[in-house]
């Protein structure tokens, strides 16, 4: 009985450090979108369409995936709003409702900022079905908090750019100045 006990414990110790990896990875790819809309305050389009390749693909692998697979169809649901914002995106602008414009804007920010941590875990969750089981409440909260905390910093750090990077830092890296940059002098300080 007491090897049960060790085995149950270990299986749980060995999910925790995947779900540290989806936690880090579901970060790495939010805090972009995140700081690109403090900076410039738009989400840029291959932001919203990386997030609807994967989601497509999860999609395909949910759909077609050959064992049971709990959530299905709420998977499937969830992995086809970034499709619905892409068709939606097709509608065009009269000029006269700028509530639908606005309304698809908004499911552009969800689909950027909410749609690439879920497409993380429903892609881990397929390959490791069991990557949750055994985790409490708690370890999920604090793994939502810290996506949630390094989108919230990252965009607060993108709307205060100028206070830590030039023009020429966002030249040098391939992107446009965003709105209020500043340039650094010759001699290495900002203006």
């Amino acid at each position: 009985m007491s090897g049960q006990v060790g085995t149950s414990a270990d299986a749980r110790g060995a999910r925790r450090p995947m779900h540290g990896v989806v936690v880090v990875a579901a970060s790495l790819s939010v805090w972009w979108p995140a700081f690109t809309l403090g900076a410039w305050g738009v989400l840029f389009f291959d932001q919203n369409l990386m997030v609807w390749v994967a989601s497509t693909a999860a999609f395909v692998v949910v759909a077609f995936q050959p064992r049971p697979f709990r959530h299905r169809v709420r998977r499937l649901i969830a992995l086809s709003v970034p499709s619905l914002w892409l068709v939606l995106s097709f509608v065009p602008d009269s000029g006269d409702d700028d509530v639908v414009m606005g309304l698809i804007d908004l499911l552009a920010l969800v689909v950027a900022l909410v749609g690439i941590p879920f497409t993380l875990w429903v892609l881990a969750a397929i390959f490791w079905p069991d990557l949750g089981a055994g985790l409490s409440r708690g370890a999920v909260a604090v793994g939502i908090g810290a996506i949630a905390g390094i989108a919230v910093v990252s965009f607060v750090l993108g709307a205060n750019q100028a206070a830590f990077l030039t023009c020429e830092d966002f030249e040098l890296s391939g992107n446009s100045n965003p709105p209020g940059c500043v340039h650094a002098d010759p001699d290495g300080s900002a203006d």
